[in-house]
């Protein structure tokens, strides 16, 4: 624990984002990219001595991260030594400490009675100081296996699997369509959030360790993303002792109403994948991107994707902002049915909200809103979204929503954004090897062990669990790996 009685003196007070009038006006990270020290230690005094800790429990961090002890160390000054605790359970803090929720704080004992623990700004000043300090270096095997292994998918899953198998000495080789590594890391979360140089960074290491990249590289040939090469699954899986399927669930929901086919109307990583590409590529100079710019807006659909697609609207200049959610506003407290220590459904203001609240003077959600039908302007264009307002009633312990008479609305809509989530992997390359799917289309691999059908073919991150957070991925990709090295050696020494 921190200061005995810290949890009992101060405050829970988290790093400011940089000033919302200034980041706008750009792509750069919304943190300020500095920590105050001093502040860090107050913070960390405030982790108490709980007995439990429920913020490493099956509610909170999902790598177990050691939290009570790097947060002491924190107090104690001893900066380097807690980094080396971050690192003992977690491949990627720098990714982790800027995009995931923090499932830890809502788990957190402190927050029975008072606000949790800031954990994820200590976990992220953490590794920030290692970067700054030069003590994160790349450390290569001493030795190897002889066993190749074939990881299909970059993304924090297979990011996560390659670095432990590399470390237990295999040959492994990451195969990614895109022309960049990093999967969702890279285009599908905005630079606001998460700086492709943070990402480029932590994979310049994984090279120098000696892990092999294939960019452009569309393993079973099936996919729209203009990939360069197209590499045949079979041939992958002779090549290779093992073969890890990361692929991420990138079949987005859509919205198969009237109008959907009209321009305008996108999925949501359509938008911010082309808007990242470009940012990359050329500084939206190429003009190779959706832009929002002098357009009426609504994005469908709310989490961490509309908030980005809001984000990244504001900065390309929209006329305005609407954000639909199909279900009522969430308390601002939990629930009865949300009890401490699951994650509080409560509600929440993100950096895209707080954003369009200081443009137009309004929090951009409408909640309980149904899409009933995209308006053409009779050239093929979108030009309006007709809705209706609903409620929610709870009928034998399951929620049924009924329309609201006279409430339908046509809004005002040059672009439409559709973000309803993902329903499951993309199946080109798996069904050449003939896997296995689940109920929900994911690949059939049981948990804790990420065996599919075939042998020696494993899956694991979103492809097999569904939707899911950067740190399930993490911890799917190194539990992945341990089975993996099992296999191809009959024990392993990866945690």
């Amino acid at each position: 624990m921190g200061k005995p009685t810290g949890f009992k003196e101060f405050n829970r007070v988290t790093e400011k984002y940089r000033e919302v009038s200034v980041r706008v006006k750009d792509y750069g990270e919304i943190f300020t990219g500095t920590h105050d020290i001093g502040h860090l230690k107050t913070q960390g005094a405030r982790c108490m001595d709980c007995g439990v800790p429920f913020c490493q429990s099956e509610n909170g961090c999902p790598v177990d991260n050691l939290i009570p002890e790097w947060n002491h160390l924190i107090y104690s000054e001893q900066w380097q030594t807690a980094l080396n605790r971050l690192h003992k359970t977690n491949n990627f803090p720098e990714f982790t400490g800027r995009v995931c929720p923090a499932p830890c704080e809502g788990a957190c004992v402190l927050g029975i009675t008072n606000p949790a623990v800031t954990i994820k700004n200590i976990e992220n000043a953490i590794v920030d100081k290692g970067f700054a300090e030069g003590w994160i270096k790349a450390k290569p095997p001493a030795q190897r296996s002889g066993k190749k292994v074939a990881v299909i998918g970059s993304g924090p899953a297979g990011l996560a699997a390659a670095a432990q198998l590399n470390k237990a000495g295999h040959k492994v080789t990451v195969y990614e369509r895109a022309d960049r590594i990093g999967g969702l890391l890279m285009y599908g979360i905005p630079n606001m959030k998460l700086g492709k140089d943070v990402v480029q960074r932590r994979v310049d290491l994984l090279i120098e360790e000696g892990v092999t990249f294939v960019t452009d590289a569309d393993v079973g040939g099936g996919s729209n993303t203009g990939s360069k090469s197209v590499i045949d699954v079979k041939t992958l899986q002779d090549d290779n002792d093992a073969l890890l399927f990361t692929t991420g669930a990138t079949k987005a929901r859509n919205l198969d109403i009237p109008g959907r086919d009209l321009k305008g109307v996108h999925l949501a990583m359509e938008f911010l994948t082309a808007n990242t590409k470009s940012l990359l590529d050329s500084n939206l100079d190429d003009g190779n991107y959706i832009s929002a710019k002098d357009k009426n807006v609504i994005v469908i659909g709310g989490g961490d994707t509309g908030t980005d697609c809001i984000g990244t609207s504001l900065r390309h200049g929209c006329k305005s902002m609407v954000n639909f959610e199909l279900l009522p506003q969430s308390p601002a407290q939990r629930a009865e049915d949300n009890p401490w220590p699951l994650w509080p459904r409560i509600h929440r203001v993100d950096y895209g909200h707080e954003e369009s609240s200081e443009r137009f003077g309004r929090d951009p959600r409408e909640y309980g809103i149904l899409t009933k039908e995209f308006i053409d302007d009779g050239n093929g264009n979108v030009t309006g979204v007709k809705m209706v307002e609903v409620s929610w009633q709870k009928v034998d312990d399951n929620w049924r929503m009924e329309e609201v008479e006279g409430t339908e609305k046509v809004w005002d809509a040059e672009l439409v954004l559709l973000s309803m989530g993902f329903l499951g992997p993309e199946q080109y390359a798996s069904d050449a090897l003939n896997m296995e799917y689940d109920a929900r289309s994911n690949y059939q691999a049981e948990h804790g062990k990420y065996t599919t059908n075939i042998k020696g073919v494993f899956a694991a991150g979103d492809c097999r669990r569904g939707q899911s957070l950067v740190v399930w991925g993490i911890n799917e990709g190194r539990e992945a790996a341990r089975e993996i090295d099992c296999y191809l050696m009959g024990s392993s020494l990866l945690p």
